[in-house]
């Protein structure tokens, strides 16, 4: 049991860590092109940065899928890469679909990977909404300063 909630925990760190550091670059990224965000025309840039944060947050949850699939396969609990993937993408969304299940004794990390995609969903729900206010504000800020 403890061998497992350590494993998971690390896992969730390393997961964690990884949108942490994609925070860090997303805030780079906007302070670099703050100034070209707040010019007119503002509705196609924030659409076109609505569009990129979505595909910033797919490879997040896909890093974290990853790194729960790799792990899982690596201890050889799953026969085969694309069943590990299969699993850890079904825990991560919380779907468990219940198809695919880890042996006894190992099964604490399912819960542990769903617990994990949660937080991250819940992080990259607000770097979705952090990214579109600073944008949106940044556009108010710039009408106000031509009026």
């Amino acid at each position: 049991m403890f061998v497992q909630i350590a494993f998971g925990s690390a896992l969730m760190l390393l997961s964690i860590l990884i949108t942490g550091v994609s925070f860090w670059f997303m805030e780079m990224f906007m302070l670099r092109y703050r100034p070209w965000l707040a010019r007119t025309p503002h509705r196609p840039k924030i659409t076109l940065i609505f569009c990129l944060t979505a595909v910033w947050i797919l490879l997040q949850v896909s890093a974290g899928v990853w790194i729960w699939a790799v792990a899982l396969w690596s201890l050889e609990i799953f026969a085969t890469l694309e069943l590990s993937v299969y699993f850890s993408l079904v825990a991560f969304t919380t779907l468990g679909f219940g198809d695919v299940l880890l042996p006894e004794e190992w099964r604490l990390l399912s819960g542990m990977a769903a617990a994990n995609g949660l937080l991250n969903f819940g992080l990259l729900t607000a770097l979705l909404v952090e990214v579109m206010r600073q944008v949106r504000a940044s556009q108010v800020d710039s009408l106000r300063g031509h009026k």
